[in-house]
């Protein structure tokens, strides 16, 4: 692994748990800003706050995993760059590597990626 790729891998896993959400909600399909707040109020079951959701955006723009651009003069719309891409397969497999301990828990997870 290059110095760079190191450097996008530290930083990617410094990420708050919300913005690890909104490349999630972002792995699916470019969203514009409401969208992807409304998605995260659907997985957190309360209102996102504006001022929350843009500034954790542009920080994921600033760090190279999200790339903004304009849809019309009033909606931007966001979507992951391949690095964003990475980002979230880096975090599902840390997580799965310490969630599979066992052939139950595998069977489970096979379960859920059949359902999808």
């Amino acid at each position: 692994m290059s110095e760079a790729q190191s450097a996008v891998r530290t930083d990617v896993r410094d990420l708050t748990a919300f913005q690890k959400n909104i490349l999630t909600v972002l792995a699916e399909e470019a969203r514009y800003g409401l969208a992807i707040k409304r998605e995260l109020e659907d997985y957190y079951g309360q209102e996102v706050n504006h001022g929350r959701l843009y500034p954790n955006l542009d920080d994921l723009v600033n760090k190279g995993l999200v790339e903004k651009s304009e849809l019309d003069k009033r909606t931007n719309q966001y979507e992951l760059t391949d690095d964003g891409f990475d980002a979230v397969l880096d975090d599902l497999q840390w997580s799965l590597s310490k969630f599979l301990t066992d052939e139950d828990r595998k069977e489970q997870v096979r379960d859920i990626v059949a359902e999808n």
